[in-house]
């Protein structure tokens, strides 16, 4: 099947709304309505979240591992599939160990739209000699974070909890058609079609420098995600209405990856990086150490739009440096964001308990980004210097 441009990027979009936006982050809204409907208990309803994120490790480790590309394009397919079905399967039991496997699975496949959608984009892109961004692809997390929020918030009042996952599972299919249909298969090894730009790999170094750099951004990143809505929730103006801040995180999120492909464009892609950290430090900030509505407010929007963008960027400079198989390279880097994901919100939420503020853990992440952004800086010279004796050979 001959394939456009705008195809192979809507099945990516589709497939994140899909994997993440629907399967993955639908059960964030979900949550206290399963726990009122469905008693949920408060440790249980935890627990899935942690099994959720255990899962999507557990599938970019797979994904790490994998070099052939038809595998790969395998592991996409099952993903969509699996995705539709455990959103229909929370739907349809009240035990909690089938809820446990179910966002297991759940987590597993939102790789298919983040990590291995993404490797087979910047194949093709390379392949037809077109630019390898994937700004416009990443736009489908925010947006299906922004569609599950508005979605349960539209239902909450007229069907029960089981209700809701169906029709979260229905509407997934309506992406899936897409997601399946146009995502271009990978060409076959040794063929001319396969062959892309020789690109020398980067060194030990380098790539310390940047699981490093992800691994900071990955902490600041859960701190605020955990934390927004329960600080926005403690002020006056916004109380019993945090879930709107969350929505307006995602909305931020939507076109942040396209404007910052745009951003490095003019500036460079380190340069970008940089001022990305940058301002999701001041985010950071300002959500810990500034009250009021607006200041919530603009501290939601600089998260959203610099959270995606950050991932974008990272996992853009990583597959240019693998172009025969990104979506390898993207999985490792995925694996160093997952570990502080996994670490960060215990550690947070031990200083939370003993300070009984979340400052501690904002002036953590606030640092960590900092030292991230000494790393990147770092980079961008590795990367120069790579170059100019790659020229001069």
């Amino acid at each position: 099947m001959k394939l456009e441009r705008w195809q192979v990027i809507a099945a990516g979009i589709c497939s994140l709304i899909l994997t993440v936006g629907l399967a993955r982050f639908s059960y964030t809204p979900l949550l206290p309505i399963m726990r009122e409907q469905a008693s949920l208990s408060a440790f249980d309803g935890g627990w899935l979240a942690t099994v959720n994120y255990m899962g999507y490790i557990t599938g970019a480790l797979l994904a790490s591992t994998l070099s052939n590309l038809d595998y790969k394009y395998l592991q996409y397919r099952l993903g969509l599939v699996v995705a539709v079905l455990s959103t229909i399967g929370m739907g349809l039991t009240t035990d909690v160990n089938l809820w446990v496997f179910l966002r297991f699975v759940s987590g597993v496949s939102s790789t298919a739209g983040m990590l291995i959608a993404s490797g087979l984009i910047m194949n093709w892109l390379a392949r037809q000699n077109l630019k390898t961004e994937l700004g416009l692809h990443f736009t489908g997390a925010g947006l299906g974070l922004v569609m599950s929020g508005l979605a349960v918030m539209a239902m909450v009042d007229h069907l029960s909890w089981d209700q809701q996952w169906w029709v979260l599972g229905v509407v997934g299919i309506v992406f899936f058609i897409p997601a399946w249909k146009w995502m271009p298969k990978p060409a076959k090894a040794g063929s001319a079609e396969a062959q892309v730009a020789d690109v020398p790999p980067p060194t030990a170094k380098w790539m310390r420098l940047m699981l490093g750099a992800y691994f900071c951004a990955g902490f600041g990143y859960v701190i605020s995600a955990t934390f927004i809505v329960a600080i926005a929730e403690t002020l006056p103006e916004l109380q019993g209405k945090g879930p709107w801040v969350w929505v307006v995180v995602g909305l931020a999120a939507m076109p942040s990856t396209f404007i910052w492909d745009r951003v490095a464009r003019i500036t460079g892609v380190f340069e970008a990086l940089v001022l990305a950290y940058g301002l999701q430090i001041l985010s950071i900030l300002m959500a810990g150490f500034v009250d009021g509505y607006w200041a919530n407010m603009v501290s939601a929007v600089l998260f959203g739009g610099t959270f995606a963008g950050i991932v974008n960027l990272t996992l853009s400079i990583a597959g240019r440096q693998f172009p025969a198989n990104p979506s390898k390279a993207m999985a490792r880097m995925t694996l160093s964001y997952g570990v502080s994901q996994i670490a960060a919100p215990a550690l947070a939420g031990l200083i939370a308990e003993r300070t009984g503020t979340y400052r501690g853990s904002l002036y953590l992440a606030a640092l960590l980004m900092v030292a991230g952004v000494f790393m990147v800086w770092a980079l961008k010279k590795q990367t120069d210097q790579a170059a100019l004796s790659q020229s001069a050979g």
